[in-house]
């Protein structure tokens, strides 16, 4: 029996959507479409959907070709344009269930081709909640969509609207029944997640929801934040950081550059010594917290000068996961007007800082050797630590669960787990172990 076919592209938020689009066609009986959730972080990621679309058109003949998400949202004549696409929709329009059902085969009523709204005037977040997605082990809930801030770099407030926050109440309601389901970890996402409140009475901040959700959810072994903009995060939520075991001492910044200037010229909200304040306080109060951060070689203007200030900013913050992003220009936002910096010098400085990040993280996961961990199994055998290194296994562990391991060695890239409790590493090549 045929089925509708789901292409997801981005962001973890993307992903949370893509399976709610997924339970929206599913109600609405929607067998024959090709569903591409799009992403406009970059001009790389807009070239890749399409790419991908004249793939799936291929692959699946006969299928109507429905495109949503960011890069739909910014740019729908780009899509409306190709042959393959039947259907553009919004990133309002696709959490709605009508519009789904509007697509069904037996509809008879007049719809558009390209349904998408003016982003900016939507004042709620999307009603329809799911109750997680991926393996078993870990949930993720949207509890803020949108972003009220204007780097000069990014195009996805046009994408995904004004901030605009869910209810306490409703998150924790939620919560608590995806932890009765038996998820073990829930991991809280948003597009500006310490934005989180603004919109609401009284103006609750995230460091608030997280400690809420703690007190009021006992039975959830695990909470996660994802991105977070570190400038903006809030005396509760500092607390929650020492006081809460619960909350996983893993914290991903978005920093996006290591100079004063080029920060800047983002229109950031932050300097360097704050970047760098920030991770020295939260390491304070716990000491077991790691970084991940985005960080993009080749901002517009960027001399060798200020790459070098990015490029120390990872020894400087303790960084261990970088998620390093070329710089790519996005018509009609600041950035792409500045002087650029010569494509190959920019993925010159983005091929240094991964390597970069690659030390920072192989640094990480030596420290980890001998050491006991309480793993999150998201397969029969591969898991993550509370810091959210993978570990490897070689016998099976029940998917979901959280086991108990101590570290062996590690591959240069995940660690590898002792087996029986002894000082053992399964034969992997260019394994470390202590």
């Amino acid at each position: 029996m045929s089925a509708p076919v789901f292409s997801n592209h981005g962001c973890r938020l993307n992903a949370y959507e893509t399976e709610a689009m997924k339970e929206l066609a599913e109600g609405a009986g929607l067998d024959d479409v090709v569903v591409v959730n799009t992403c406009a972080v970059t001009a790389e990621a807009v070239r890749k959907a399409r790419q991908d679309i004249r793939r799936l058109a291929r692959e699946n003949p006969g299928k109507r070709v429905v495109v949503t998400g960011c890069a739909a949202q910014v740019e729908p004549e780009t899509f409306a344009a190709m042959p393959q696409v039947s259907r553009v929709v919004g990133n309002t329009e696709k959490m709605r269930p009508e519009t789904w059902a509007a697509m069904a085969p037996d509809f008879t009523g007049e719809t558009e081709r390209v349904q998408v709204d003016d982003i900016m005037s939507v004042k709620e977040t999307a009603g329809h909640l799911i109750d997680g997605f991926g393996t078993r082990s870990r949930a993720y809930v949207q509890v803020q969509n949108g972003c009220d801030h204007r780097c000069t770099f990014c195009i996805i407030p046009f994408g995904r609207g004004n901030s605009r926050s869910v209810p306490a109440g409703v998150v924790v309601e939620q919560i608590a029944r995806l932890a009765a389901t038996g998820f073990e970890e829930v991991v809280l996402t948003g597009v500006d997640l310490t934005s989180w409140g603004a919109d609401l009475p009284g103006h609750p901040r995230l460091g608030e929801l997280v400690r809420r959700i703690l007190r009021l959810v006992p039975g959830l072994p695990r909470l996660r934040i994802s991105s977070i903009d570190s400038i903006e995060a809030d005396p509760a939520l500092l607390r929650a950081i020492a006081e809460e075991e619960r909350l996983m001492p893993h914290l991903h910044l978005s920093l996006q550059h290591g100079s004063d200037l080029i920060l800047k010229r983002m229109k950031r909200r932050h300097g360097r010594d704050d970047a760098i304040r920030f991770c020295d306080e939260a390491r304070r109060l716990r000491p077991d917290m790691t970084f991940g951060a985005d960080i993009i070689a080749g901002f517009p203007t960027e001399t060798e000068a200020h790459f070098a200030d990015s490029l120390a900013l990872v020894e400087e913050c303790g960084l261990t996961w970088l998620h390093v992003f070329p710089y790519s220009a996005r018509p009609g936002t600041p950035a792409a007007r500045m002087p650029q910096v010569d494509g190959r010098e920019v993925k010159d400085r983005a091929a240094r800082l991964r390597a970069a990040g690659t030390a920072a993280m192989a640094r990480h996961l030596d420290a980890q050797v001998g050491r006991p961990h309480r793993v999150l199994m998201e397969s029969p055998r591969m898991g993550r630590t509370e810091q959210f290194a993978e570990v490897a296994f070689d016998e099976d562990r029940p998917e979901g669960r959280i086991v108990p391991a101590r570290i062996a060695g590690h591959d240069g890239r995940r660690l590898i787990a002792a087996r029986d409790g002894r000082r053992l590493v399964a034969a992997h090549e260019g394994t470390t172990s202590a």
